[in-house]
Parts: structure tokens; C-alpha cells; sequence
């Protein structure tokens, strides 16, 4: 029973055994523990990187979070989106009575306990997300942020039977499938070059035997990688930042001008009402977003006359308005952040823990205000059109 979704590679007299894991699995993290105590080796892997690490072992480094500081340095949505992820897999773990990552957890123990050599095999996170985000594209990102959130959101509960099928080859072929179906170009990313990294990082492992825990989805490509030499500066390097976004961002608010600006002159009265709609359009969007967030007032208004202006500027964005006034008239207490971890099991706990409050804010009062943006501006057209 214990080979079952083990694979156990011979590299030039070097034995590699891979383990492949549900990250949510109690059954997972027992197979590690009685893997590594009877295999006894030189190093141990894991499909960590640094960051996530020290996640792991300091569970309490969101108490430390300066949420002024997050919104200043526009990583509200990134962590949000870290949250609600983070959120799926807790209460997946929670139900089965598990730590999430707890086969991580027991691969890092182990390796202690033995005195192997532990070692984060994965690569940085955060150019993972960065090579995901720039290859998929406006459709692309909009559908997986969708999904990410339905997923999160959802009810629906799975087994302890039916996670350990999970892990079988055949189920995974069939997952990575449909995944490719939905967005092609993030299997890549994703799985692929990880597979590449992991293989390198645990062929570079010191000792004549090493362990290698990782989610079963990455065995089948390590296990054909691990006999390539790879290119890691080529999978390590972050995508130059697109230059049409930018050129987007400020072309749509130099056209909004230049139009408003022209019916002024030749229309008063019609360039009068362009400015109204364009107020309202984005003030209404953005303030209705922060509503949904059960913003403070003050939040609702701030977002409400930031959003019009904010438009106009691709380097101002109207939700870091409207969620440093929730942070200054909210003031998250320290009890908001020791319940952070916990709070974001629920769809409930998403909005009544402060911290997350005003990420949502952030996050929802920009939405709120792109709508705005597209809606105000093509009532801007209509106007110059009817009137001009």
C-alpha cells in the first residue's frame, strides 16, 4: 500500500523517489512521514519555495501586515486573490480534519527528524504568477479570476475517497485536460515549467538518495524532465511588462478629454451634460462596488467622487482611495488580523473581518469604477455624436 503513488527513478547510481500528494490529504501526510522514516534520506524535497515556507512555518505573519502599506504599494488584489485561494484549500483541509499543506508540513519535519538536508524545490511564487498573468491575455485573466472566485465561494464538499482518487494518474490527465481547454496557454506556466524546475532543483539535491514530496500532479512531467539538463534562467526570468496597457490607459482618458473639451467649445450645454454623465456613470459604479463591500459611508463617498477623476489618470486608482478611508475610519484592531487565517473559511468572514473588508473595498471600488469608465465613456460618444 505505502508504493501506492510512489516513483522511484535511478539517475547515474543517484535514487530519487517521488511522492506524490493531495494537498489536502491526512492519508498524504502519513505516507510521507512512513516514506521518509524508512527510506532515511540524504535530502528531502519539497514543492515549496521560500515565501511559502516561511508561511508555513510562521502561521502568524498576517498579524504583522501593514494594510496602509499594502494598498500604498498596489498589492491589495494580489493579496486578495492569495486569501481566497488560501480560503479553499483551509476549508477543504478544515472538513477533513487536516492542516492545509500538512504533508508539506510533515516533509519538513521529517527531514529534521532524520537530519536530512531539506530543500524548497519549487520556483518563486510570485514569477509564477507573473508568467501566468502575462500569458493569458484580458479574456483570459477575467475567466480565471471568475473561476477562482465561483470555486472559493462554493459549497461543495469532497471526501476523503474521493480526494485520495485525485491522485491517480489517469483522474489528473483527464484535470489538466480540461484545464488546458479552459485556458491553453496557463498549463505552461503552470505545470510545465514547474515540472522542469522541481526535476532540476531535486536532480541538484545532495546525497545518493533523496525524497522528493510533491502534488501528484507534477510526477508524470518530472519524471520524463529529471533526465533533461534545464534552461533556469530562461524559466526564472519575468515577461517584460506590455506596453499596451499603458498606452490603452492613457489614450482612453486623453480621448474622454479631448471629446468633452471639443463639445465644450462648439456645444456648451451638450459638453455640460457629458460631464454629468461621465460623473455619475463612474462615481455610481465605484461607490456602488464599495457599497457591496459594506464600506463605511465615508468609503462609499470617497469612492464616489475619487472614481471620475481617477479615470482620467492610469497611475491613480480610485479603490486605494476608498480603502485607506476605510482603514482610517475602520482601523483594523489586532484581533482582525490573529482571525484573518480563519475568518477566510466563509463567504461571511470575507466581509466581516476588517482586514479583508478593505482589501474587498480596494478590489471592488476599481471594478466598480473600470465599468464606470467603459459606460461613461461611450455615453460621452453618444452625446458628441447626437449633439455635434
Amino acid at each position: 500500500m505505502i508504493e501506492e503513488n510512489i516513483t522511484r527513478i535511478d539517475l547515474d547510481g543517484k535514487e530519487i523517489i517521488l511522492v506524490g500528494t493531495a494537498h489536502v490529504s491526512k492519508q498524504s501526510a502519513e505516507q510521507v512521514k512512513e516514506i521518509i522514516a524508512r527510506e532515511r534520506p540524504d535530502s528531502v524535497c519539497v514543492e515549496l519555495d521560500e515565501q511559502r515556507y516561511q508561511s508555513i512555518i510562521d502561521g502568524s505573519s498576517w498579524k504583522e501586515m501593514d494594510i496602509f502599506k499594502v494598498i500604498k504599494e498596489k498589492r491589495a488584489t494580489l493579496l486578495l486573490m492569495n486569501l481566497v485561494i488560501s480560503s479553499f484549500q483551509k476549508r477543504m483541509a478544515k472538513q477533513l480534519g487536516v492542516k492545509p499543506g500538512q504533508e508539506m508540513i510533515q516533509g519538513i519535519e521529517s527531514a529534521k527528524e532524520i537530519g536530512a538536508e531539506l530543500v524548497l524545490a519549487d520556483r518563486n511564487i510570485q514569477i509564477t504568477f507573473a508568467r501566468i498573468w502575462n500569458g493569458i491575455g484580458l479574456w483570459g485573466k477575467s475567466k480565471l479570476m471568475m473561476d477562482i472566485f465561483l470555486s472559493i465561494f462554493s459549497n461543495e464538499t469532497i471526501s476523503e475517497e474521493e480526494l485520495e482518487k485525485m491522485k491517480s494518474k489517469d483522474m489528473l490527465n483527464s484535470m489538466l485536460s480540461e484545464l488546458t481547454e479552459s485556458f491553453p496557454r496557463l498549463k505552461r506556466p503552470l505545470i510545465d515549467e514547474r515540472d522542469q524546475y522541481l526535476a532540476q532543483k531535486i536532480k541538484e539535491a545532495p546525497g545518493d538518495k533523496v525524497v522528493a514530496v510533491l502534488g501528484a500532479a507534477h510526477v508524470p512531467g518530472i519524471s520524463k524532465e529529471i533526465y533533461n539538463e534545464q534552461d533556469m534562467e530562461a524559466i526564472t526570468r519575468r515577461p517584460p511588462k506590455s506596453k499596451v496597457p499603458k498606452i490603452i490607459g492613457w489614450s482612453i482618458p486623453i480621448l474622454i478629454l479631448a471629446i468633452i473639451g471639443y463639445t465644450f467649445i462648439a456645444n456648451p450645454s451638450a459638453g455640460l451634460q457629458q460631464t454629468i454623465s461621465w460623473v455619475l456613470w463612474n462615481g455610481s459604479f465605484s461607490a456602488i462596488g464599495t457599497a457591496i463591500a459594506f464600506g463605511h459611508p465615508f468609503a462609499i463617498v470617497t469612492a464616489f467622487i475619487a472614481a471620475p477623476i481617477t479615470s482620467l489618470n492610469p497611475l491613480l486608482a480610485a479603490g486605494w482611495f476608498a480603502g485607506l478611508v476605510q482603514a482610517v475610519v475602520a482601523k483594523p484592531n489586532v484581533g482582525d488580523f490573529e482571525t484573518l487565517s480563519e475568518d477566510v473559511y466563509s463567504v461571511k468572514g470575507f466581509w466581516n473581518n476588517k482586514v479583508s473588508r478593505i482589501l474587498l473595498i480596494v478590489v471592488l471600488a476599481n471594478l466598480g469604477s473600470s465599468i464606470g469608465t467603459f459606460i461613461g465613456g461611450a455615453d460621452v460618444i453618444r452625446l458628441f455624436i447626437e449633439n455635434i
